[in-house]
């Protein structure tokens, strides 16, 4: 789990906007940037923000994290 204080600091490197941290099915944990559908993984608990590292989401993968996790917050 990422601490809230560092969630709140991270952005995505793409756009620089707010990540929503969600759960993957069969566990773990990605940074999910809804705006350009892409997620971020992370590896013993440290965020992969690399771009080219970063996973291509789906209509339906999309649709299944933003019921998981809180809406992004625009700050």
């Amino acid at each position: 789990m990422i601490d809230d204080a560092l969630l709140n600091i991270l952005v995505c490197p793409a756009d620089r906007g707010p990540l929503v941290l969600v759960s993957q099915t069969g566990g773990g944990e990605v940074l999910y940037n809804p705006r350009l559908r892409r997620a971020y993984r992370i590896e013993d608990g440290i965020p992969v923000l690399l771009i080219d590292e970063a996973r291509d989401v789906d209509d339906d993968e999309h649709a299944r994290l933003m019921a998981q996790g809180p809406p992004a917050d625009p700050q």
